[in-house]
C-alpha cells in the first residue's frame, strides 16, 4: 500500500510543476536496526516517482561509509536533499510526516531553484560570518 495517497500524489504534481532543476534525495537508513527508515525510504521512492526531475538514491548508513561521510550524515534516517550538481547541505532526519512533510517538499523546491528565498539584507548579514556555523532546527509532530 503506498504512504502517499492518489489525492497527495495529485497535489505534489501541482507543487512539483514549479520544479526548475533536478533534485537528488539521498536517503541513508538502517531497515534491520530501524523500521522508521523503511517508512523514510519508501517515502522518498514515492516522492521520486511522482516527477520525472526528482531521483532517489538509497544507502545503508554502516555499510556505505564513503557516502556517510561525504555526506555529513550523522544518524539514520536520513535525507540529503540535493541539487544535480550541487549539495546544498540540507538534511532531514527521522521521518517527516506532519508540517515536516511539508518541509521536505519545501526544501526541495528550494534546492530545485537555486535560491534560499532570503531577502537581499538577510544576505547580506550572512556574508558577514567570518566562521563556518552548524545550524539545526529541531521539530515534532505534536
Amino acid at each position: 500500500m503506498p504512504l502517499l495517497t492518489e489525492e497527495v500524489a495529485g497535489q505534489l504534481k501541482e507543487e512539483f510543476a514549479r520544479l526548475v532543476h533536478p533534485v537528488r534525495l539521498a536517503v541513508f537508513s538502517q531497515a534491520l536496526a530501524d523500521p522508521e527508515s523503511e517508512q523514510v525510504k519508501r517515502l522518498v521512492e514515492e516522492l521520486a516517482a511522482v516527477d520525472p526531475r526528482l531521483s532517489a538514491e538509497s544507502y545503508n548508513l554502516v555499510l556505505d561509509k564513503e557516502k556517510v561521510e561525504a555526506l555529513g550524515i550523522q544518524r539514520s534516517p536520513a535525507i540529503a536533499i540535493m541539487g544535480a550538481e550541487k549539495d546544498y547541505g540540507i538534511r532531514m532526519y527521522g521521518l517527516p510526516s506532519g508540517y515536516e512533510f511539508g518541509s521536505l517538499v519545501e526544501a526541495i523546491l528550494d534546492v530545485s531553484s537555486g535560491d534560499s528565498g532570503l531577502s537581499e539584507p538577510t544576505r547580506a548579514a550572512l556574508k558577514e560570518i567570518a566562521k563556518p556555523v552548524h545550524v539545526q532546527v529541531f521539530s515534532t509532530p505534536t
